[in-house]
């Protein structure tokens, strides 16, 4: 399943500002130079596919947001050299650490927050999974969606929710848009969201 994310330049552009305006951004921010740390915790729910209906924990530590500079250096990599250049210019990221199940989870290299219309925000996350054994050795097909993604919206009014890729790729659409294809049927739902810090 094919899904938009608007990463662009001048969405980049906009980060710095919206997270001043943005009651629920500040609420959600991490950022190095104040020593904090955020926490967006809920529950990954699956639809459809062999997890229809499965449950895990799901737990997302902000240590910083990824900054327009870096938004730009992803988004020239992927234009000039597809995924591979992405994954390169994604390795050398981190802005914190995305958890789901009971493990420890792995870096989550770019944390992006984009303001949305009545004050809310998108906080869009994408790390390198953690690609399997059986995957390797097999050749698997998913071998060729190296991504994760999670995309989680806050309103204003404190309510939220979001969805989970843990397996995808990524491209450039013909508008510029980083498309995201999912390896499974649905994206998971992220539902019980709570932001701490």
């Amino acid at each position: 399943m094919k899904r938009g994310i608007l990463i662009t330049i001048i969405a980049a552009a906009l980060v710095t500002a919206g997270l001043a305006a943005s009651p629920r951004a500040a609420g959600a921010k991490g950022r190095k130079d104040d020593g904090t740390r955020s926490y967006i915790e809920g529950t990954v729910v699956g639809i459809g596919g062999r997890l229809g209906g499965a449950s895990r924990p799901f737990k997302l530590v902000v240590e910083n947001f990824t900054t327009p500079e870096q938004v730009r250096e992803l988004n020239d990599a992927l234009q000039a050299g597809g995924q591979d250049a992405l994954l390169k210019a994604l390795s050398k990221m981190k802005a914190g650490r995305i958890e789901v199940g009971g493990g420890v989870g792995v870096t989550a290299n770019a944390i992006i927050s984009t303001p949305q219309a009545e004050g809310g925000t998108k906080v869009t996350v994408l790390y390198e999974r953690s690609l399997g054994l059986y995957e390797l050795r097999r050749g698997a097909r998913s071998e060729d969606y190296p991504l994760g993604e999670a995309e989680i919206y806050l309103d204003a009014g404190g309510k939220a929710e979001g969805t989970f890729v843990p397996a995808a790729q990524v491209r450039e659409s013909k508008d510029g848009a980083w498309e995201v294809e999912d390896f499974g049927e649905f994206p998971a739902r992220v539902v019980g969201i709570k932001v701490r810090g």
